[in-house]
């Protein structure tokens, strides 16, 4: 199984611990199976991922979107603001 580098913003970073994580999924894993491994990975953010925001190589994402390992993958907590 290839691994797929994360980059962890705000919220999600400081309750990981961390910046950068790296995760193995699939070869042709989604983003929703990136969500499935980030929260049995690190069970603190479990309540945050159904509504987080994933970015692939600069663009926002489904969780239908497939990943590659070279893909340049960001998670950030929803934002609201007004």
């Amino acid at each position: 199984m290839p691994t797929y580098r994360v980059l962890l913003f705000a919220t999600l970073r400081d309750l990981a611990g961390q910046q950068e994580v790296a995760v193995l999924l699939p070869q042709e894993a989604t983003v929703a199976d990136l969500r499935r491994a980030l929260g049995e990975h690190f069970p603190v953010l479990q309540p945050y991922l159904p509504t987080a925001i994933i970015a692939v190589n600069h663009a926002f994402t489904t969780d239908e979107t497939p990943l590659h390992p070279h893909d340049e993958i960001a998670a950030f907590p929803p934002v609201s603001g007004g």
